[in-house]
């Protein structure tokens, strides 16, 4: 009989782990409401064209990476590879337009089949927010601004760096493309396979191209900038400006773009150099054709996702379980009313372990480890005067303490 075990790209999620995820999710959803936007959770699989039409024909994701299926019914169905899209189709078909402008925020797990590395997995965790329906810099500044302020509520380091670029509006991408479209074509013949066919359906993705041999033809492509119009300029110009005035950190990256096709104007990266060559640990941009592009009316909007596991990577200190108090018990022969302590206790809120086996001193030592701030030590003298004996594990003090007082105690 085969050996059960996860599946290749997944692992399983607990101790350690997952405390680090959930202190992630904690953090990043406590930033996204000091900022105003409201959490979503949208289903983890929609029909196929909600992110097949609308990421793009030429982006990885929909070429390579997408698990697809066809459901009893004949329908086909994918495991949503990330959260834009799922939102803006809530947005469409929710009818949220009617309250302008919506300010959404969501985590959960994403699917995209590509090979397992270093923080990055076939099923993965992705936090996000959108903000749908301001057209203004404003906007950008927002959410680039809620992005930072997270990334630091973190406290990765000092390595860490926000890189930002204009992709301009549609007559500013046109003009670039013609002049990228020459350029490319005068080195054919150097490009990669993938390369040669984006160049016929959309030539802006061989900007991000990973392979070496496009990387070094990509150095000398015209630059985005020098093709922006003066109404992009401005925009992305009003965007830095916003930026300085929060002292925010940027560098602008004129090879920046993206890898999905519905972005335009202000797109951005946070990268870092801890993780080796796939150093993005969250990214976004405006999407402002989107809406419009999935059947709604013209909206602006701007967003960002970043991988959970890739952040918690990055975590500094191991988070460490919760214990508040531990119950020990001297002996079996008041068992049920050591138990009847910790019901007591944890009806409470006050979080607390039992001490099930072994003798006293393996009981210490177990609850010093579980970073425990009380033991409870429990006996028959105990019971029979209906107190314990509270030990406070950080001062190495012990009291007596009457059972109907010990809630009081513990909470000062």
């Amino acid at each position: 009989m085969k050996k059960l075990q996860t599946v290749r790209g997944t692992y399983d999620l607990y101790g350690d782990k997952k405390r680090a995820h959930n202190e992630i999710i904690k953090k990043a959803s406590k930033v996204a409401q000091s900022f105003g936007f409201e959490e979503i959770e949208t289903p983890i699989f929609e029909f196929t064209n909600v992110f097949a039409r609308n990421l793009g024909e030429t982006s990885d994701i929909v070429t390579k990476e997408m698990y697809c299926l066809e459901d009893r019914g004949g329908e086909s169905l994918t495991l949503r590879p990330e959260g834009t899209a799922g939102v803006v189709r809530s947005y469409i078909s929710e009818g949220m337009q009617q309250n302008l402008p919506v300010k959404l925020f969501y985590h959960g797990p994403m699917f995209r089949y590509e090979r397992p590395q270093k923080g990055r997995q076939r099923q993965f965790t992705q936090f996000g927010m959108e903000l749908i329906g301001v057209e203004t810099p404003q906007a950008d500044i927002e959410i680039i601004a809620a992005a930072y302020n997270f990334v630091n509520y973190l406290d990765l380091g000092g390595n860490v760096v926000v890189e930002i670029n204009s992709l301009g509006d549609k007559e500013s991408r046109d003009n670039y493309r013609d002049e990228l479209v020459a350029y490319l074509k005068e080195n054919l013949d150097g490009l990669s396979n993938d390369s040669k066919e984006r160049l016929e359906k959309n030539p802006l993705r061989v900007l991000d191209s990973k392979d070496e041999k496009d990387k070094t033809i990509v150095e000398n492509a015209p630059k985005f900038g020098d093709y922006l119009n003066a109404e992009s300029k401005e925009f992305f110009k009003l965007v830095l400006e916003g930026l300085d005035r929060l002292n925010i950190e940027y560098k602008v990256n004129e090879r920046l773009v993206r890898g999905l096709d519905y972005y335009d104007h202000t797109v951005f990266e946070i990268t870092t150099d801890c993780l080796g060559a796939q150093g993005t640990v969250l990214a976004g941009g405006r999407y402002n054709g989107l809406v419009e592009q999935m059947g709604g009316a013209k909206t602006a909007g701007i967003g960002w996702a970043c991988g959970i596991e890739r952040l918690a990577m990055m975590l500094k200190e191991d988070i460490k379980k919760p214990v508040e108090a531990v119950i020990i018990p001297t002996g079996s022969d008041v068992m049920l009313e050591a138990m009847e302590v910790a019901y007591i206790l944890r009806t409470s809120g006050i979080i607390t372990e039992q001490s099930y086996t072994g003798n006293m001193k393996k009981r210490m030592i177990k609850a010093d480890k579980m970073n425990a701030k009380y033991a409870i030590i429990i006996g028959a003298d105990e019971v029979a005067k209906e107190t314990v004996i509270l030990k406070n594990l950080d001062e190495g003090t012990q009291k007596e303490v009457k059972v109907s007082e010990l809630i009081k105690e513990i909470r000062g």
